[in-house]
């Protein structure tokens, strides 16, 4: 079992502290979302439909012609790997592990690979799978690079997978709007920037054979009704989404200077989290946890990941707990 964030039981449990006492920031879910719309008796009653908006809402806000939704980009992480055989694959790492296990599940030979090494490694891939920004290290690729990579591989029958599970709050930096090109596969998560990971939405976004090979391994009715008609509901929202993004963008600000005030500058992030790369993080991880604040510790390389808090209170807790910190650690 690979580790993940949002935990809480468990810490509970581990910590003797009850689980409304915690402040969880082990996760990369925005803590909070727009307002829902109200959820119609027949999208319980009835069995899922594709004709009631969600694709269509979907593809104005990806600007796309063509997607996939999935039940949390976890199941296109699980599902790809099975429509290839005998594959090299380059993950650039570190990165989201769930993504190596499922293609190493699937008998696929797995290279972790750094970026400055994905040049020297490109020829002889036949997957190439990034995430962008990359979860934890909040690294950034540009656009430019990854077309030539896409390039590459495209000649000769591979694929560029590129998670793009915290992008929301940096659109331009997107290559959603170029999905229809053959061998580039777009992964983007729903829960994340809307902060909802709990309805299990997420999108493919690809050339429309290898959506439909996808979604025939998948079987039908894969996202429930309910979440159907919220996702729709809320992808169509563009007043709610901006502003939403310019409180997440703001937020993510406030926490880097946040740890740098307590001499934790962060080594990176992006609006929905801060990551650092230190030797003290597991100190830092048990301290912030003894006092009810969870994180998410990373063991390779040794590194804590912040979310957001999802209130003022949340906010004015965790600048107390980091000053005892520092404190304590002169």
């Amino acid at each position: 079992m690979l580790e993940h964030g949002g935990r809480l039981r468990r810490a509970a449990l581990q910590y003797g502290i009850a689980l409304t006492d915690w402040l969880d920031l082990s996760t990369g879910v925005a803590p909070y979302g727009l307002p829902l719309p109200a959820i119609p008796e027949q999208a319980w009653a009835r069995l899922p439909e594709q004709d009631d908006g969600l694709e269509a809402a979907a593809c104005a806000y990806y600007g796309v012609d063509h997607l996939l939704p999935v039940a949390g980009s976890q199941a296109a992480i699980q599902c790809l790997p099975r429509l290839r055989r005998e594959a090299r694959v380059g993950i650039v790492s570190p990165a989201y592990a769930e993504h190596a296990a499922a293609w190493q599940r699937e008998g696929h030979r797995v290279l972790e690979i750094s970026e400055a090494s994905v040049n020297r490694a490109l020829e002889r891939l036949d997957v190439l799978l990034l995430v962008n920004p990359n979860n934890p290290t909040g690294r950034r690729f540009s656009p430019q690079q990854l077309f030539a990579w896409h390039a590459r591989l495209a000649e000769r029958g591979g694929w560029l997978i590129v998670d793009e599970a915290f992008i929301d709050c940096t659109p331009e930096q997107s290559l959603a709007a170029h999905s229809h090109l053959p061998g580039l596969i777009i992964l983007r998560s729903f829960g994340k920037f809307f902060g909802m990971a709990g309805a299990r939405l997420g999108f493919v976004l690809a050339e429309p054979t290898l959506l439909s090979e996808l979604e025939e391994l998948l079987g039908p009715w894969t996202i429930s009704g309910p979440t159907r008609w919220l996702g729709a509901g809320l992808l169509e929202d563009r007043t709610g989404q901006q502003a939403l993004q310019q409180r997440l963008t703001g937020d993510g600000q406030r926490l880097a200077e946040l740890l740098r005030e307590h001499g934790l500058p962060p080594t990176g992030g992006c609006a929905l989290f801060q990551w650092i790369a230190s030797e003290h993080a597991a100190l830092l991880h048990e301290f912030l946890a003894c006092n009810g604040i969870l994180t998410r510790l990373f063991e390779q390389p040794p590194s804590i990941r912040f979310g957001l808090p999802a209130d003022e209170e949340g906010w004015q807790r965790l600048a107390r707990a980091l000053a005892v910190f520092a404190e304590e650690s002169r």
